[in-house]
């Protein structure tokens, strides 16, 4: 008589999935609030505008370190060691910039900021990477979905806090993120996958092996193009919609209507995802991002416009949780490389527009997005298929 035993298959980790989703949330409340609330700091600390850029490069230079670090102790130890500790920092370091009043103090803090933000940004998206496998389908869409709606609630937060002064929306904004940081501590220690190193460390995992320099330069260089077109729609998506006339309540939504765009097209991204494959459908939103916002710089209507930023933002939508799970399979090193060069076009995007608007023109300059947009639908199935 033969006996058959079946196979259960594990349950998926969902409440490490809720647990991610809490923390990439409020990442993106505290970095809404801090940018929302930023002419409050300016005004507190009288700074002028290039008094300002250095304590946004302190941020910048901050992030980018605790990318570069967060990798090697990732990889390390495991990602749990960089969600409770960091987030701790990063919640001081948001009361500490609204208490702060000259540059070498609001630098300080900045750097504090950018450093814990880089930090946990690798241990999100490394664990995401080893929940995503629990499930066994894509997840990592929903999760940055999460970001994109925690900073649309940071920043409607802050607009309807202008009465306040933005020290006490800074330290209550703070003062919860530690105290939920500490409240998670337990629930991230049961963290799937997150208590050590990534899997593909072990020879005998089943998990991916590790991505060629190559590739990782190239989700560097897609990340950093897909980011680009953020931080142009958040500089200068406004300016560009009142460059046309619009009103200003238009030109104040141009951005909002790309970060909800940008939204829903997460929380739809894994379904597609899934279906589709991530290059197919990287490739045809990059595609419908740069038709999208080209048409509407060639129109140059108000009402094109919105309807191109729209585009930009639900294009992209899918890329860079792509991208990020893509560099999963090379380790959280890979990660957080792909992660560092990505903010670098998020950061350095948006003063390379100004520059060729100074010689050009506004519209010319912000055809820099549309043709990365591009580029990006050009490249993603080399990037994307293992």
């Amino acid at each position: 008589m033969t006996t058959t035993i079946a196979v259960v298959p594990p349950a998926p980790p969902r409440a490490s999935r809720r647990l991610l989703t809490g923390v990439f949330a409020l990442v993106g409340v505290g970095m809404a609030v801090w940018g929302a609330r930023m002419p409050a700091v300016q005004a507190a600390a009288s700074l002028g505008p290039g008094r300002l850029a250095l304590v946004l490069l302190a941020a910048a230079a901050g992030m980018v370190a605790g990318l570069q670090i967060g990798g090697h102790l990732a990889e390390r130890h495991g990602p749990a060691r960089l969600l409770v500790g960091p987030a701790i920092v990063f919640g001081l370091a948001i009361a500490a910039l609204g208490q702060c009043r000259t540059l070498t103090s609001l630098s300080v803090a900045a750097m504090a900021f950018g450093l814990a933000h880089g930090l946990i940004d690798v241990g999100a998206n490394t664990a995401a990477v080893h929940c995503q496998r629990g499930y066994g389908r894509p997840i990592m869409s929903s999760l940055h979905a999460a970001y994109s709606l925690g900073a649309l609630g940071g920043a409607a937060l802050a607009a309807v806090t202008t009465w306040l002064p933005h020290r006490t929306l800074f330290a209550a904004v703070g003062v919860g993120t530690v105290l939920a940081a500490v409240a998670a501590a337990p629930a991230v220690r049961r963290l799937h996958g997150a208590d050590s190193p990534d899997l593909v460390n072990d020879p005998t995992s089943d998990a991916p092996s590790r991505l060629g320099r190559s590739t990782m330069w190239l989700l560097g260089a897609l990340a950093a193009a897909c980011l680009l077109g953020e931080g142009a729609a958040a500089d200068w998506a406004a300016v560009h919609l009142h460059s046309l006339n619009a009103s200003e309540s238009a030109a104040a939504a141009a951005y909002a209507l790309y970060s909800a765009a940008m939204a829903s097209g997460r929380l739809l991204g894994d379904r597609l995802t899934a279906r589709y494959g991530a290059a197919a459908v990287v490739r045809t939103g990059a595609l419908f991002a740069a038709a999208g916002l080209g048409t509407a710089l060639a129109v140059g209507s108000p009402t094109a416009a919105l309807a191109g930023w729209m585009a930009l933002g639900l294009g992209l939508s899918t890329a860079v949780p792509s991208l990020i799970t893509a560099a999963g399979r090379g380790g959280p090193r890979v990660v957080g490389a792909v992660a560092a060069t990505g903010y670098i076009g998020l950061l350095a995007g948006p003063a390379a527009i100004g520059a060729l608007a100074s010689i050009t023109s506004l519209p010319s300059a912000l055809t820099l997005p549309a043709v990365l947009a591009a580029a990006v639908a050009l490249t993603a199935r080399r990037a994307l298929e293992p």
